[in-house]
C-alpha cells in the first residue's frame, strides 16, 4: 500500500516536471511591434549659454558656460536634446507612441496597458504633477478601447521603469492567462529641471511603446533580473528646490548625485547584466548587442568596460552598445524602448537585430532600481 502511494507521487512529480518544462519551453514573450515618439524640438548645447548656473551650496559658479557646457560634453556625449511643443504632456506623447507601436493590431484585444514614468503630465510653465487618473487610464481613454478586462496602470520606478514594464508583462504572459500586453516609458524631463543645475543640460522629453505578446517558441524574453538597493542608495536621485538662492523653496525639480551614481551603476550594472546570463546559460559571447539605459556616455561606456572585465575579456565588439544620447539626450524611461524601436527599423546607422541575436537590456535609475532583461530575436 505505502509503495502504491510512493508511486503514484513519483508519477505525478514527473507530470509535473514535464508540464513545467512544456510551459517553460512553449510559451514566451516577443515583442511584435515597437512605436516611438521623439520630440519636434531641437536643443543644442549651445541654448544653455546664457543660464546662471549654481552650485549646491548656492554659490553662482564662477566658470564661464562655455567651459562647462564643453565639460558636460565630455562626459555625458550629450550635443543636443529634444524637448517636447507646449501643448503636449507625458499622456500625449505616450499615447503617440502606442499609436505607433500597434499598427493595425486590435486594440481591443490587449489584456493590459502598463506605462513606465516618474512624473506624470506637468503642463508648460510649471512644475504641478498630474497623475490622477493614471497616464495609462489616459492612453486607454485615447485609444478608445471599450474592453473593460484591458487593465490598465502606471509604474513609476525611476529610469528602469519601462523595462520593469516589460518584465511584469512577461509574467503575466508566462502565467498563461494573458495574450498581449501594451508598455510604454514615457517623460518629459524638461519640465521638472532646475534651470540653474548643471544637470539641467542632461534631461530630454520622449516616448517609446512596445507590443508584447504570447509565443509557442523558445525566443523571445528568455530571463531577467531585478533588485533595489534602498538602504544606502534610496536618495542619490531625489527631488529638490532650485541651486539658486532666490527662487522659491516650494518649487520641486529633479536632483542627483552624479558622482555617487556613477560609482554605483558602473559596479552594479554588470553584475545584473551577468546574472541575466547566467540564469540562461548564456555567456557574453553569446550576446549581439547590450542596449542601456542612455543615462550618460561614459557611464555607458564604463558599464560595458566593468561587463566585459567580469569576463576576462579586454577587447570590446565594436557596435556592440547602441548609443542615441549624442541627439535625444536623456528621456529616462523613454530611452530603452526608443532605442529599440530605431534599431528594430533600421534607423541607427550600424546596429541591426536579426532572428536568432541576442540582445541584452540593462537600467539603473532612482531607487536605486536596477534591471536586466535577456532576449533573443525570433
Amino acid at each position: 500500500m505505502i509503495e502504491s502511494y510512493h508511486s503514484v507521487l513519483l508519477y505525478f512529480g514527473h507530470v509535473t516536471t514535464y508540464l513545467n518544462g512544456l510551459i517553460e519551453r512553449m510559451i514566451h514573450s516577443i515583442i511584435s511591434s515597437t512605436g516611438s515618439y521623439i520630440p519636434n524640438q531641437v536643443i543644442p548645447n549651445s541654448a544653455f549659454l546664457n543660464r546662471s548656473f549654481y552650485d549646491r551650496d548656492g554659490r553662482l559658479l564662477d566658470r564661464p558656460n562655455e567651459e562647462i557646457i564643453k565639460k558636460l560634453y565630455e562626459i555625458t556625449g550629450i550635443r543636443e536634446r529634444r524637448y517636447v511643443d507646449d501643448e503636449l504632456c507625458t499622456s500625449d506623447i505616450a499615447y503617440n507612441a502606442a499609436v505607433d507601436a500597434l499598427g493595425d493590431t486590435d486594440r481591443e484585444s490587449l489584456d493590459y496597458i502598463i506605462v513606465a514614468h516618474n512624473f506624470g503630465d506637468v503642463r508648460s510653465g510649471g512644475t504641478r504633477v498630474d497623475q490622477v487618473p493614471t497616464i495609462a487610464s489616459r492612453v486607454k481613454h485615447r485609444l478608445g478601447i471599450n474592453n473593460p478586462y484591458c487593465v490598465a496602470y502606471d509604474i513609476p520606478f525611476g529610469c528602469p521603469g519601462w523595462l520593469q514594464g516589460m518584465i511584469m508583462a512577461d509574467y503575466y504572459i508566462r502565467s498563461g492567462d494573458v495574450q498581449r500586453v501594451l508598455v510604454i516609458g514615457a517623460e518629459t524631463l524638461s519640465r521638472l529641471y532646475d534651470p540653474h543645475d548643471v544637470d539641467s543640460m542632461i534631461y530630454a522629453d520622449g516616448a517609446g511603446a512596445t507590443v508584447v505578446e504570447s509565443a509557442d517558441i523558445d525566443h523571445g524574453i528568455i530571463s531577467h533580473v531585478s533588485r533595489t538597493d534602498a538602504v544606502d542608495h534610496a536618495y542619490l536621485l531625489k527631488m529638490g528646490p532650485s541651486y539658486n538662492p532666490d527662487k522659491s523653496c516650494e518649487e520641486l525639480f529633479i536632483k542627483m548625485y552624479g558622482h555617487d551614481i556613477y560609482r554605483y551603476a558602473t559596479k552594479t550594472v554588470p553584475l545584473v547584466i551577468r546574472q541575466s546570463l547566467e540564469k540562461v546559460g548564456l555567456s557574453l559571447e553569446d550576446v549581439n548587442k547590450v542596449i542601456v539605459h542612455q543615462a550618460n556616455e561614459k557611464m555607458d561606456q564604463a558599464i560595458l568596460k566593468r561587463l566585459f572585465s567580469l569576463y576576462g575579456v579586454r577587447t570590446i565588439p565594436e557596435n556592440i552598445m547602441p548609443m542615441m544620447i549624442s541627439w535625444a539626450g536623456n528621456s529616462s524611461v523613454a530611452t530603452l524602448p526608443t532605442l529599440l524601436d530605431m534599431i528594430l527599423k533600421e534607423k541607427l546607422d550600424d546596429h541591426q537585430l536579426n532572428s536568432g541575436d541576442v540582445a541584452v537590456f540593462a537600467s539603473v535609475g532612482a531607487g536605486m532600481n536596477v534591471n536586466a532583461m535577456v532576449y533573443r530575436m525570433p
